[in-house]
């Protein structure tokens, strides 16, 4: 496994791998790296020839609130554990790699209703930040496949509607969200919660699955406000809990609704944003509608 740090490096090992036809799978990150990462890098071992791995804490994705100077970094940890699943190069730029004029003068923006509610709500031009860094990386890694995973479902349908809407040559893979053995799903910023707080998490997943569970005991279209009321209800059981949202959107639309029926055009996405103490985690599961 090989480490580079500067773009021309980057490509100057990745061009010759394409000439011979080999194709190349991606994995962007903000390092700290966990299970679901791994999960990530196994998945673009099997598929790909080359795989690749960035790691980059992105300040553009970042509100002047948030955690961007305590966001969590073991670099030397990091490494272990892509080359442990198969990373074949490790891209470590450093904010003046990947941004020599900050703020850039050039930013990505993606529109319509993916961009309009929950996390673009919830923490403003986040989205912009991750379009504008996701575009720079796969201009400058040229990617056949790039792997993401689905606890940030907002993020991948952000990121499929910019590969379509620009033309990018690339295959988006999404893949499942991988979980502690409570249920929790695995996280970068699990590491702040205290162990109180970690204990009380649990009721996120425990909310998803109510959710699934009244789906699947309804008869009728399902009443949307009914749906929200019963998984909040549950969050707000755990006295730590602090709900930023929790919301029942169409997928990949993340269009609002007030009824849904299993038999309509699109599947549903019941997604959560909760704080602990001073950690916000995000969660969310997909109910598909009958094929």
């Amino acid at each position: 496994m090989e480490v580079i740090q500067t773009i021309q490096e980057l490509r100057s090992q990745l061009s010759p791998r394409r000439e011979q036809g080999r194709t190349i799978g991606f994995v962007p990150t903000m390092g700290y790296l966990h299970e679901g990462h791994r999960s990530l890098l196994e998945r673009a071992r099997e598929q790909s020839d080359v795989v690749v791995l960035s790691i980059f804490v992105n300040p553009l994705q970042f509100g002047p609130t948030e955690d961007f100077s305590r966001y969590p970094r073991d670099t030397q940890r990091d490494l272990a554990i892509a080359d442990a699943a198969g990373a074949d190069l490790v891209f470590l730029p450093s904010v003046a790699e990947m941004y020599p004029t900050h703020p850039p003068r050039t930013t990505v923006t993606v529109n319509g209703p993916v961009t309009s509610i929950l996390d673009a709500v919830s923490r403003p031009g986040h989205f912009d930040g991750v379009a504008t860094v996701v575009s720079k990386l796969f201009h400058i890694v040229e990617p056949d496949f790039a792997y993401f995973g689905m606890k940030d479902a907002q993020q991948v349908a952000v990121i499929r509607q910019m590969v379509d809407d620009l033309n990018f040559r690339v295959t988006i893979v999404p893949c499942p969200t991988v979980r502690e053995e409570d249920g929790l799903a695995k996280s970068s910023r699990n590491v702040y919660l205290s162990a109180e707080e970690r204990a009380q998490a649990v009721v996120l997943s425990q909310a998803l699955r109510l959710a699934q569970d009244y789906v699947n005991n309804s008869k009728d279209a399902i009443d949307i406000a009914g749906l929200k009321q019963l998984i909040a209800s549950h969050i707000r059981t755990a006295p730590l809990a602090v709900i930023d949202y929790a919301e029942a959107v169409t997928f990949p639309g993340f269009e609002p609704v007030d009824s849904w029926s299993p038999n309509g055009g699109s599947d549903l996405i019941v997604a959560l944003a909760v704080k602990f103490g001073a950690t916000r985690l995000i969660d969310n599961t997909i109910i598909p509608r009958k094929v």
